[in-house]
Formats: C-alpha cells, structure tokens, sequence
C-alpha cells in the first residue's frame, strides 16, 4: 500500500500483515471438510498440533481471539459468578462487555503495574463466597499484556498464581493472544506456559502473521460445551481447513522469525528516544510513546505515510511485525522525528510564546 509517493509503514498493530505466497499457496491446498460435523482435516490437525505443543488434551479452532476468550470464561465461570482479572485487561477494554453481556459474569479487577497480576495482588482480592456472598470462580491473566505495551508475565508469577488459584479451588484462563511474542521473548517453551492455566487461547493473526484465527486450548471434558458455546456465539465454521492451513504455514515458518519484530521494537524506541520522546522501554514488540498531543501526531504521520494509533491523549502506539522490515522502521523513525520537531516542540514554542506575550501586555497595562 502507498499513500502519495510514499510506501506505507503500517504499524498500527501485528493484525495488518497479508499472507505472503507460500502462505497463499497453502491454504489453496488444503484439504477439507465440514467443520462443524468435525470432519475437516485441516482444522483437526492445527488443533491437534497446538494442544500437544501446550500441553492440552482439547482444543477448539474459532474465528477470533475474542470469541476463544469468551468461550473460556463461559466454561470456568458461571452466570452471577466472579471473574478476577487486571482494570486494563482486553477481556475488559476490548471485548465489548462480552463476559456480562454474554456470560452473565461479574467482574472484579485489579489495578496491577504493567498489567501483571501476581499472587499477592489476587491474594488481597479473592473472595471465597458464603451462601450470602459471591465467591470468585476464576482468574484472567493477558500474555503479553496489550494495554501495558506487550509486557511480559514472568513464569515464576504465572506459577506463583497457579498455585495460589489451585488451593483455593480457583481456575485460571490465559489470554495468550501474543504467547508467541512472550516465548521469544524469555525462551519459555509453550508446555512451560500451559502447565499454568486451565485454558489457554493463543492468536494466529498477530505475531503469526496468518490472517484469521484463534485457537481456545483446554481440557477434552470441556470440549463439546466449548463447540456449542461457539456455535451459540456464531463461530460454527465449515470448510475452515482453508483458514487453519495459514495457522500451519505460520506454525511452521514465522515463530523463529518473532525475534526480528522485538529487535525493531528496540530500534524504534531507542531512536524515539534520541529525538525526544519519552518512550517505556518494550520487552516485547509494542513501543509506547508518552506524548502531548497524541492525535495530531498521529495524524500528521499519517500524511508521511506511516500509521500508528493514539490509544490515549497523551500516548501512541506502534507495533512491530513481519510486514516491516529495519528499513520501514528507520522510514518511521525520520517522519516521527520530523513529526515531533513540527507539532510537539512547535506547540511549545507557540505555547511559550504566548505566554510571553501575556506576560508583555500585563506589563503595560501595569
């Protein structure tokens, strides 16, 4: 894509990579079959294979990372039951009030640093419940955590967790949208990660690069409930082999790769921070800028061909992955540079220079 004469460097999110030719070629070749009576290959063996990397004896192939995490919470926790998870969590900022709307869930959450919920924040929060209260059913955690800029759970927490949740008859879902970017990231293997949760979703469209598909990890007991919760939600697919054989493809050619976004994450917000802006360092392949005036600045790089997002007023986002190489990224850091020299530092100096001028008019008038 090009905006005037200029290639576009999309990092608005790891959502907008296109599948590449072999990944095309895949999936025109795959076999398939009715999904929805359980009879495509193609699905079976992406599922299969994922439930045996993490650790899983289910798993369920579902159009998206929002329909998988609700699927979970609907299996772990009941309607008039509370789910623990952190105030910025994407089941909650991002899932359009699915687990009330749909699950009937009561959420409880926890302002956590960086988005990561450790055993001593939930063991302050959980409820056990009496026949006159409401108890807590189950925990969220977000791996990586979105919001707080692709930060990492550390292992020893998320087992620290388990093991507070286990002896308090708790269970817990992973939102593991980003897994894959945490895993490069600590070199924690994905049995490591499973070991850690009672379901486990995992995205195929974000660092993966595939361009639809989540897939809801967990126990076989759990899975006809979990097929008929996808059903209700609209997620019964039929000849979906075509959409998991990109999820194979991914499977088999981009997670090594992962490393590459997470280097370029690091080029961006050290040169970000060369010129002035005020950056938190990324562990992962998210780069958060803290800046006045975050809209315009999205929209005057826009006009220079690189697109990133305002999640806030004062903050943008960009996010690194396989469509953009060191070359794109360098591309964005002389408009951003060019960007903040026109529009942050000059609303400074106008700013400034205003007051000064009050300041002249007070003295006369004086």
């Amino acid at each position: 894509m090009t905006i005037g004469s200029f290639e576009t460097v999309d990092l608005r999110s790891d959502t907008v990579t296109r599948p590449g030719p072999g990944m095309r070629a895949a999936m025109a070749a795959a076999e398939v079959g009715d999904d929805l009576f359980g009879e495509d290959p193609t699905v079976r063996a992406l599922e299969d294979r994922l439930a045996g990397l993490f650790g899983f004896s289910g798993a369920l192939f579902t159009p998206s990372g929002v329909m998988a995490n609700q699927i979970a919470l609907q299996l772990l926790v009941g309607p008039g039951e509370e789910l623990v998870c952190d105030a910025e969590a994407h089941v909650l900022a991002h899932e359009e009030a699915s687990p009330a709307r749909y699950g009937g869930i009561q959420t409880r959450t926890v302002t956590a640093e960086r988005g990561v919920l450790t055993a001593t924040l939930l063991a302050g929060v959980i409820r056990r419940g009496n026949p006159y209260t409401l108890g807590t059913r189950a925990v969220e955690v977000e791996q990586t955590h979105t919001r707080a800029g692709g930060t990492v759970h550390p292992l020893d927490t998320l087992r620290a967790v388990r093991e507070l949740t286990s002896g308090a008859g708790l269970a817990v879902h992973m939102d593991g949208a980003r897994i894959w970017n945490a895993m490069a990231a600590t070199g924690t293997s994905a049995r490591e990660y499973g070991r850690t949760a009672d379901s486990l979703s995992v995205c195929l469209s974000k660092g993966l690069g595939a361009p639809v598909g989540s897939v809801l990890l967990l126990s076989a007991e759990r899975l006809p409930r979990a097929r008929k919760l996808r059903h209700g939600l609209g997620g019964g697919m039929r000849q979906s082999g075509i959409l998991a054989a990109a999820g194979l493809y991914a499977l088999d050619h981009h997670v090594e790769r992962i490393a590459e976004d997470h280097a370029n994450a690091a080029l961006l917000a050290a040169g970000l921070r060369d010129v002035g802006f005020t950056v938190r360092p990324p562990e992962t392949n998210i780069v958060l800028i803290e800046v006045p005036g975050a809209d315009e600045v999205v929209a005057r790089a826009a006009q220079e061909g690189v697109l990133v997002t305002a999640p806030g007023p004062e903050t943008v986002r960009l996010v690194t992955h396989l469509d953009v190489g060191r070359q794109a990224c360098r591309r964005a850091l002389g408009v951003l540079a060019a960007v903040k020299t026109d529009v942050v530092t000059g609303s400074r100096d106008t700013a400034a220079a205003g007051r000064s001028h009050v300041a002249e008019e007070s003295e006369v008038a004086a």
